[in-house]
């Protein structure tokens, strides 16, 4: 599966939850996840999405463990199952 059908499927779940899931860029600074997810009460995450196997570039790393060291939470997921899991998760959590 495609990083982008994962992502996709995801995101989809997400919305079905009431999450906001917006594509994130920052001009001038690579490297940040793909996408940041705000859940019905305000919890931030974000999820760098992957192919199946397939791991973060260094510099993608190193953003997600700048957002780490600044208390957010910041996940790579590499299949669909995965990153519903993972919203589930949150919003189990009281995300």
């Amino acid at each position: 599966m495609l990083e982008k059908q994962i992502e996709k499927a995801v995101c989809d779940h997400a919305k079905s939850k009431g999450v906001l899931c917006y594509k994130f860029v920052s001009p001038g600074h690579a490297g940040v996840p793909d996408r940041m997810f705000i859940t019905p009460s305000g919890k931030v995450f974000f999820i760098e999405f992957k192919r199946l196997g397939c791991v973060p570039t260094p510099l993608q790393l190193r953003e997600i463990e700048r957002l780490h060291l600044h208390c957010v939470d910041a996940y790579v997921v590499d299949n669909v199952t995965q990153g519903v899991s993972l919203v589930d998760q949150v919003l189990r959590w009281g995300g």
